[in-house]
């Protein structure tokens, strides 16, 4: 399926059926810990990317699976697809699984945006910064988003959205990991009123070495100056256990066992989604049963 990738197990949002709205890497910004790598397209142009009509058609053929989320993110920011609108609507004519999006929120202060989203049922957006310096250092965002555009359109997001939002605020070791600055994206979270705060940090190989994660311990103590108190995202395991997630899971480790892969390998030989591969990626690292090569330009996984 061109647009369609999963069920994958989510840490969130438990069997997520995704759906992939933009080419790949053609984002708003371009975050220095993004999984999928450096952006490539950096652009404010919403676009029609994909035909609304054959994306309907491709969940329409996966909802058989009973996913617990229809979750719209993929290889960019799904915000710059103007028919993101179309695509919510569409689905809830067909079905009741809940639509979740997931968006870096840098075009919310766009009020055709934040029109075309109303109808989710579930918005994540991130906030990875409390002021214009990490922003532009973390994110390394479009230069016609500001930091002050981006926070507005979190905050109007709340007055005009009536379903569930939560916030995930990434934690980067030597950016936002500093309690003054934490204190900040608090005082800035405060103002947003999400209904959920969720920290997260790197668990998987960033657009750049230097963008380091943060421990659990560390995670747990800045939750308190959440208000809401936030939570530290966790794996769900018993989800990622499942037989449909350890069949194809086993299918890449085979695969790195005969020769180290890239990520483009691996979707290739396997005929699955990027998404898909970088979770099943993310499992055998945490479990130690492959490693991890940087190159000049590249990452390769091999068996340890």
């Amino acid at each position: 399926m061109s647009y369609v990738f999963g069920p994958v197990p989510s840490r969130r949002l438990g069997r997520s059926l995704g759906v992939d709205l933009v080419p790949f890497k053609m984002c708003t910004y371009d975050c220095i810990y993004c999984q999928l790598g450096c952006t490539t397209d950096k652009s404010l142009e919403r676009q029609p990317f994909v035909p609304a009509d054959k994306v309907l058609e491709e969940i329409k053929e996966k909802i058989a699976l009973k996913p617990d989320y229809i979750t719209l993110s993929g290889s960019g920011e799904p915000t710059l697809y103007t028919g993101i609108g179309d695509i919510i609507e569409g689905i809830r004519a067909f079905t009741d699984i809940p639509i979740a999006l997931i968006t870096n929120g840098s075009l919310l202060w766009k009020k055709e945006v934040r029109q075309a989203i109303a109808n989710a049922h579930l918005i994540i957006p991130s906030l990875d910064a409390g002021n214009t310096l990490m922003f532009n250092a973390v994110n390394r965002n479009h230069p016609d988003i500001s930091f002050e555009q981006m926070l507005d359109g979190l905050i109007a997001l709340r007055d005009d959205f009536t379903g569930t939002i939560w916030l995930e605020v990434f934690i980067l070791s030597g950016y936002t990991a500093d309690i003054a600055e934490v204190k900040q994206m608090a005082a800035c979270a405060k103002r947003i009123r999400p209904d959920r705060i969720q920290l997260n940090t790197v668990t998987r190989p960033p657009a750049e070495e230097f963008a380091m994660t943060v421990n659990q311990a560390q995670l747990e103590e800045m939750c308190q100056y959440f208000e809401p108190e936030a939570e530290v995202i966790a794996d769900f395991r018993e989800v990622h256990n499942q037989t449909d997630f350890t069949t194809t899971r086993d299918a890449v480790e085979e695969m790195l066992q005969r020769r180290p892969c890239s990520i483009d390998d691996i979707t290739t030989g396997l005929h699955i989604h990027r998404h898909e591969a970088l979770k099943h990626l993310q499992e055998l690292l945490a479990d130690k049963r492959i490693e991890m090569v940087r190159t000049v330009n590249r990452i390769f996984y091999r068996t340890c």
